[in-house]
Order: C-alpha cells, then sequence, then structure tokens
C-alpha cells in the first residue's frame, strides 16, 4: 500500500505551489499590476496551502481507517478537546486554524480591491472562503482514510481567520492602492 502523508509532504506542496503562484503574479503582472497579481496568485496558492494542511494526513502511516471507526457526523462540541491536544510552534489548534485563513483573506480583498466591484466581491469572496472550509470539514468526515475529525471549532476559526484578514486586506488597501497600477506597471 502506498501512503502519503505527514508534515514533509505538506511543506513539499505548498514549495512547489508557491513556484506555481509566482510563475503565475509573473504573468499577471502585466495585465493586472504588480499588488494585483501577487494578490490573485497570493489567494490560490494559499488555498492550495489550506488543502495541503487539512487534507493531507498528519502521518505516512495513518492506513485505512475501518469503516466502524470512522466518525459518522462532525462534532458538534464547540471548542472541543482536540484544540488543547494539538500543538505546533507553541501554538494550539485553534489559533492556528485562525491564521491559516489569514492570508486568504487578506490576498482576496487585495485581489478585488482594484475595482469598484470589489466592494461586492470581497464579502461575496469571504463567503465563498466560509464555504471552502465547510467543504473542507466535509471531506475530512466523508474521507476516513485522511484521519481528520469534522469539526464545527475548526469551521468557526476558519471564518474568523478570514474576516481578520479581510479587515487586514482592507485596511493595507489604502497603503498598496492597487487601483491604480497602470498597464506595464513594473
Amino acid at each position: 500500500m502506498v501512503t502519503i502523508g505527514g508534515a514533509g509532504v505538506m511543506v513539499l506542496g505548498a514549495v512547489a505551489a508557491g513556484v506555481a503562484a509566482v510563475l503565475l503574479a509573473l504573468a499577471l503582472r502585466r495585465r493586472l499590476g504588480t499588488v494585483s497579481a501577487v494578490a490573485v496568485a497570493g489567494l490560490l496558492w494559499s488555498l492550495v496551502a489550506i488543502a495541503l494542511v487539512t487534507l493531507v494526513p498528519t502521518r505516512p502511516d495513518v492506513g485505512i481507517v475501518p469503516a466502524e471507526g470512522r466518525s459518522e457526523s462532525c462534532s458538534w462540541d464547540y471548542g472541543g478537546p482536540s484544540g488543547v491536544a494539538f500543538d505546533v510552534l507553541g501554538l494550539d489548534q485553534r489559533t492556528l486554524n485562525v491564521l491559516l485563513f489569514v492570508p486568504a483573506g487578506v490576498f482576496l480583498v487585495l485581489a478585488v480591491g482594484r475595482w469598484w466591484t470589489g466592494l461586492v466581491l470581497a464579502p461575496l469572496g469571504l463567503a465563498l472562503l466560509a464555504a471552502y472550509s465547510l467543504a473542507v470539514e466535509l471531506t475530512q468526515l466523508q474521507l476516513a482514510r485522511l484521519d481528520r475529525a469534522c469539526d464545527v471549532t475548526d469551521l468557526v476559526d476558519n471564518i474568523l481567520g478570514a474576516g481578520i484578514g479581510g479587515a487586514i486586506g482592507a485596511l493595507l488597501l489604502p497603503v498598496v492602492r492597487p487601483w491604480r497600477a497602470r498597464r506595464g506597471d513594473h
């Protein structure tokens, strides 16, 4: 049986996605300007990074989770025990779940901030980030092989992170002014 998982796979995937994002930003730069091109590429990179962190098994030796051991529903225990038991770089799972979605929120607002339609697209995009988080949680529930858990706390924390990122992006808009980009912006 071939198994794939662990932090190394996640990091390698994020680096590969980062290289692709840089190439995309370079390709879009003339058309959108530097700020918007980086924001679009950054948003796509952050979505891939979220998928890698949340859908790649945490260990390569997880194996197949037996059907009878698989959870049948999402946990509705808000702030449940998993947030305390999981720790990376001194940060608990709840903090990491919030931080995971912050870049997506920032890049989203900066990507649509170039146009007046961004006033509609930014809230719509944040709603789509919430739907993306829900899709991740439902995928974790359905794919027992991942040995991951569907949890309402994760969903709330992810949405909070996207909202914080959106607010940071809104604060950055007057600084980076993506609407001032002109054709041939270098």
